[in-house]
C-alpha cells in the first residue's frame, strides 16, 4: 500500500510517499480502507517535531480519517466488514490502509461523504466542546472567533452561529472572512487591514462574553482587551508560532478567565453530552467548509498550505 512518510523531523517537503506493507489487525483492532484524511495545524507539528508530543521517524503523518472496514481483528465486537467509519490518532492517517481500535471509531451517517467525515472529527470536536464546556457560551452571547478562517475558527464560527450565539469572525484575508460569513458570523474583521483593538471595540462596544483562540501571537491580547468583565478567553493553540505574553492586570481588573482546551478536561458527562449533540448535527445538515482536495502524491503540499496559514477551512487529503 502506498503511505506518506515522514522519514525524519522538519519541514514539510521532508514527506515522501512509499510503499509498505499492509497492517493486520490485532486484537480488538479493524483495519480500514482510507478514502479521506484531513490536515490538521499538529500534523504539521508533528512532522517538524515541534508538538506536545514527539513521535519518533519514521511515521505516517495524519490524525483524522475515514473509510471502510476491511478486516477484524480477534475479539472484535459491535463492529463488521464494509462498516463506514471516522477515527482519530495521534498518527497514521495518510495511508492507503490503516489499524485502529475499533472502541475508538465512530460509525458514519448515511448521507455524509468520507470526506465531510473526515473534516468534521477534530476541528469541530475542539470547537464544540469549548464553546459549551469551557467558554459556556450561550444563545445571544457575544463570541469572538480568532483564526475564522482557519480549521478550528470556521468550525467555531459555524456551530457559534447554529447554537445562536452572534459571531465576530477574525481572519486574515477577505477570503476567509467570506467563507466566515456564509457559516454565519456577524460581524467580520481582517486583521490585517488595521488597528484589531479599535475594529473590535467598535464591533462590540459592550464588549464579548467569550473568545475562541487557536492562533494565539499579536492577535490574543487585543481579543483579551474586547471581553466584557468576568468574560472567558479560550485558548486552543498557536498557530502563528509564538505564544502570546498576556498583561496579567487585565486578568485582575476585569475579572477575566483565561482558560486552556484539553479532551481529558472535559468532564465525562458534559463529553458525553458534547459529542452526542454534535453527532446530531452532522447526522442533519451541518457540513465542514472544505477549501481544498489533495491527492495522496501531493500530502506534503497540503501540509505546506496549512503550514503557512493559506488553508481555508479545512484541508482534505483523498486516498
Amino acid at each position: 500500500m502506498r503511505a506518506a512518510v515522514c522519514p525524519r523531523h522538519g519541514p514539510p517537503e521532508v514527506v515522501r510517499i512509499e510503499e509498505r506493507p499492509v497492517p493486520e489487525p490485532g486484537a480488538g483492532e479493524v483495519r480500514v480502507r482510507v478514502h479521506a484524511a484531513a490536515v490538521n495545524f499538529p500534523d504539521v507539528l508533528l512532522v517538524a517535531d515541534k508538538y506536545q508530543i514527539s513521535v519518533p521517524p519514521p511515521f505516517v503523518p495524519g490524525s483524522e480519517f475515514a473509510g471502510e472496514v476491511v478486516a477484524l481483528g480477534p475479539a472484535c465486537s459491535g463492529i463488521a466488514v464494509g462498516d463506514r467509519i471516522t477515527g482519530t490518532g495521534l498518527h497514521g492517517a495518510f495511508a492507503e490502509q490503516l489499524v485502529a481500535p475499533a472502541a475508538t471509531l465512530t460509525r458514519i451517517p448515511d448521507g455524509v461523504d468520507f470526506a465531510d467525515a473526515a473534516a468534521f472529527g477534530v476541528t469541530y470536536r475542539t470547537a464544540y466542546h469549548c464553546i459549551r464546556s469551557v467558554a459556556r457560551a450561550a444563545a445571544g452571547a457575544e463570541l469572538i472567533v480568532l483564526g475564522a478562517g482557519g480549521g478550528v475558527g470556521s468550525a467555531a464560527v459555524a456551530l457559534g452561529a447554529r447554537l445562536g450565539l452572534s459571531v465576530t469572525a477574525v481572519a486574515s484575508s477577505n477570503d476567509k472572512l467570506d467563507v466566515a460569513q456564509s457559516l454565519g458570523a456577524r460581524h467580520l474583521i481582517n486583521h490585517r487591514a488595521g488597528d484589531l483593538r479599535a475594529a473590535l471595540r467598535s464591533a462590540l462596544p459592550d464588549g464579548a462574553d467569550a473568545v475562541i483562540d487557536p492562533v494565539g501571537g499579536a492577535l490574543s491580547e487585543p481579543a483579551l482587551r474586547a471581553l466584557r468583565r468576568a468574560g472567558r478567553f479560550v485558548t486552543v493553540g498557536y498557530a502563528s508560532g509564538t505564544v502570546p505574553r498576556i498583561p496579567l492586570n487585565l486578568v485582575l481588573v476585569k475579572g477575566i478567565h483565561i482558560l486552556g482546551f484539553q479532551f481529558q478536561d472535559v468532564a465525562p458527562e458534559e463529553f458525553r453530552r458534547n459529542e452526542t449533540e454534535l453527532g446530531a448535527l452532522l447526522a442533519a445538515d451541518m457540513r465542514p467548509h472544505i477549501g481544498v482536495r489533495f491527492t495522496l502524491t501531493d500530502a506534503p503540499a497540503a501540509l505546506r498550505l496549512v503550514a503557512d496559514g493559506r488553508a481555508v477551512g479545512k484541508v482534505i487529503v483523498d486516498l
